[in-house]
């Protein structure tokens, strides 16, 4: 055996090994690129072509078929902590108000800050919202249109507001902070 084909061999059995201990889909497109470079050696291929397929092939299958990876291996993940407050309903216990910077929900037993993802809109203590997104430590929320017809009396409930919305709310609010 050559002296490049072991280096390679070792270099595939590490990132195995890496790979086996972490379960994190980093190594493993490095031992595919470490496959092939043992195989070049093998043809005998000069050192310079070796070293090229290696970084070639491992940087196409990380590119190329890492994210399909990741899609399939984390389909079944289970939102943990925060990520699992997105879509659930809380209550309103103090009123929100995102111009005074004031605001706080209940979820789960749990109080959270809170900001209403529409800047024009107070939500009224005792009113039931959906947890839209998350900035930092504060919850972003929006009136559940299930429960609007029994909402306390207050200001009028808010339609709901898309994605692309919310993002082109939030640039002219940092375009006004500006002036």
């Amino acid at each position: 055996m050559s002296e490049m084909m072991i280096v390679w061999l070792v270099l595939l059995i590490l990132c195995i090994g890496i790979e086996v201990l972490t379960l994190g889909l980093t190594t493993i497109w490095f031992a595919g690129g470490a496959l092939l470079a043992i195989f070049a050696a093998l043809l005998q291929a000069p050192i310079f072509v070796q070293i090229i397929l290696f970084f070639l092939v491992s940087l196409l299958m990380l590119f190329f078929t890492r994210p399909i990876a990741v899609k399939y291996f984390n389909r079944d993940r289970v939102k943990t902590n925060v990520e699992s407050m997105v879509g659930r309903q809380a209550i309103v216990t103090s009123e929100i108000d995102n111009l005074q910077a004031a605001g706080q929900v209940t979820v789960n037993g749990q109080e959270w800050s809170a900001r209403s993802i529409d800047d024009r809109i107070r939500i009224p203590v005792g009113t039931v919202v959906v947890v839209a997104a998350i900035n930092g430590v504060k919850l972003i929320v929006r009136p559940d249109e299930q429960f609007s017809d029994k909402a306390p009396a207050g200001d009028p409930i808010p339609q709901p507001v898309s994605v692309a919305q919310m993002e082109e709310m939030e640039e002219r609010s940092g375009e006004m902070e500006k002036e």
